[in-house]
């Protein structure tokens, strides 16, 4: 028999709603959605109120999607009440904060997922399958190329392959509470996570504008099995062009020439304009209900520990 989850809402604008839509349709039943008229005088959800209402009421999950600077008080509220929540990426906005997030979810027992969509696009996926593919087939030419790559390069000479993420779009006004980094790059930090080890990376090049809306990092593999390789992430959100791709670049080895390619993660219409991927969205969604009835659950808790690691690296400031 299918369970109807009783819920609770932080923020219905743009992505709350998108939510609230998705999760109705699987009959998920919100209870209550805390929004304008709940803030206090510093634009906060009064605490008090939700406490109130987590006490009085049988909640199964929370969806947190107010602004990002606000997630960490609203997720760590509910985790500490054991309600498993569903939060909007970024997780918070500092590694510290993250990780803590990760750490109460795990010591009691709820369920904390980050709604990173493009994890769950089914163009990455494919082209995830594919690269990595690639990776293992070519293991030994690409072992063979490996030079004393040093951990600080400035550049990818020497890199066995190079990836990049790019993402681009107009100026918008959502979630201009963060910079670019916690807003757009850390969708592609996700990407970067769900294909080589955290503890394998090493953040050499971190710039920001002084407008917050453009970001450019360099990541480094310096252990594994593709140590050398070289990541690079360019963000903008203040462009005149809408742009979601990877691009691979691998270096010449075992006689094979050097190649490269690239896939848009999004389609585009006649205008130019990315067209929003649903199949993202509904993917995720099924995903968090699956780990609600019980499923995945070491997925689920490998994807939260991603999803801290991915601002780690997009709050990093300095090379260590």
């Amino acid at each position: 028999m299918k369970k109807t989850y009783k819920a609770i809402l932080f923020g219905n604008g743009t992505m709350g709603e998108r939510h609230r839509i998705f999760f109705e349709k699987s009959d998920v039943r919100f209870l209550k959605i805390f929004e304008m008229d709940d803030l206090d005088r510093n634009g906060c959800i009064q605490i008090p109120l939700v406490e109130d209402f987590i006490t009085s009421e049988k909640i199964d999950f929370a969806v947190i999607a107010s602004p990002a600077s606000t997630h960490y008080q609203y997720a760590k509220l509910c985790l500490e009440r054991k309600v498993s929540v569903f939060v909007e990426k970024p997780l918070a906005i500092t590694g510290e904060q993250a990780q803590e997030l990760v750490d109460l979810a795990n010591h009691n027992n709820v369920i904390l997922f980050v709604a990173q969509s493009e994890c769950f696009n089914p163009v990455f996926l494919n082209f995830r399958k594919h690269f990595m593919m690639e990776l293992s087939s070519n293991a030994a030419g690409l072992a063979a190329t490996k030079t004393d790559f040093a951990e600080n390069s400035a550049d990818s000479a020497g890199s066995p392959f190079c990836l990049e993420f790019r993402r681009e779009h107009q100026y918008s006004e959502r979630c201009r509470d963060v910079n670019a980094a916690l807003d757009l790059m850390i969708h592609d930090l996700s990407l970067c996570l769900s294909m080589f080890r955290y503890e394998d990376l090493k953040v050499t090049k971190f710039a920001l504008s002084k407008n917050d809306d453009r970001a450019q990092m360099q990541i480094n593999v310096v252990n594994g099995n593709y140590a050398g390789a070289v990541l690079n992430f360019i963000v903008d959100r203040n462009s005149e062009i809408d742009v979601r791709t990877v691009s691979v670049k691998f270096a010449r080895f075992a006689g094979r020439p050097a190649y490269d390619y690239s896939v848009s993660l999004a389609p585009h219409n006649e205008d130019g304009e990315v067209i929003h991927v649903s199949d993202s969205l509904e993917n995720e969604h099924k995903f968090f209900l699956k780990l609600m009835a019980g499923a995945c659950s070491e997925w689920g808790r490998r994807a939260a520990q991603c999803a801290a690691d991915a601002v780690k690296l997009a709050t990093s400031t300095a090379l260590s």
